[in-house]
């Protein structure tokens, strides 16, 4: 049990709580302890009766059993594997800014699960992190069931149609991709690659809960830099207008 607990004890500190509750709901809702029926997400639950959990519960809960528990295992350790692989990477040592990509996600498919009569929204979530990392790393080789090897760019994609033939639904995997790509667009890929100005900006309330750190081993991908904003360039400005340099983080093997 102690190797257990200190492999628990290893995961970063975000996916580590990420990662119980993503067994803990579910194992309440398999032993009956609290009914599965208050823990998925029913648009007139929560508009009428004001049941604020659901959008928290939904993320968290799936129905294990004969027939989805291969799925539901599948899809836990997607979690683990690419929310580290960002907490580390890509995030390492700026963990405010990975929740804020966390909750703009969980916010973005929370309201396409209401508008679209959805009850669980595990999966979604989880693919959006996926989609996100695969991205940054988009040309990293990766490897796959049955020794196939492709560019990380088109694992979101892979794996939306592997766990159609397993037994899960297009629509989850379409909409996490869909919303990791609208913060991969508007974070990076708008401002970065277009020129174009900053959507999204990490609240500074989350910094002070949150503040950076310096140091740590990384190596799963480093966001991009952004571009200096015109003002920036001409000296003048302050605060940048909101904008900041995502620098290119701390890569293992660096001085």
């Amino acid at each position: 049990m102690s190797d257990i607990g200190d492999w628990f004890k290893s995961i970063p500190f975000i996916t580590r709580y990420w990662f119980a509750g993503s067994i803990a709901v579910p194992l309440i809702g398999k032993l009956g302890l609290i009914s599965p029926m208050y823990l998925v997400l029913w648009p007139e639950h929560f508009f009428s009766k004001f049941q604020i959990w659901r959008p928290v519960t939904s993320t968290l809960y799936f129905p294990v059993g004969p027939g989805t528990g291969f799925l539901y295992l599948v899809n836990l350790y997607f979690l683990y594997q690419y929310s580290t692989r960002l907490e580390t990477g890509a995030f390492d040592g700026r963990p405010a800014d990975y929740i804020f990509m966390l909750l703009f996600n969980w916010i973005c498919i929370v309201i396409t699960g209401l508008m679209m009569d959805m009850q669980l929204l595990m999966i979604p979530l989880i693919m959006s992190v996926l989609y996100v990392w695969a991205q940054l790393n988009r040309d990293m080789i990766v490897s796959f069931w049955f020794g196939t090897r492709f560019k990380a760019c088109y694992l979101p994609w892979v794996i939306l149609g592997f766990n159609y033939i397993i037994g899960g639904s297009v629509v989850n995997e379409l909409i996490g991709n869909l919303v990791g790509h609208l913060y991969f667009f508007l974070m990076f890929k708008y401002p970065i690659d277009l020129g174009g100005r900053s959507f999204l900006s990490t609240p500074e309330f989350l910094y002070r809960l949150l503040p950076n750190r310096r140091g740590g081993v990384s190596g799963f991908g480093v966001p991009p830099s952004r571009r200096p904003a015109p003002q920036d360039q001409a000296g003048g400005g302050g605060g940048g207008g909101g904008r900041h340099n995502w620098g290119q983080g701390f890569r293992l093997g660096d001085d």
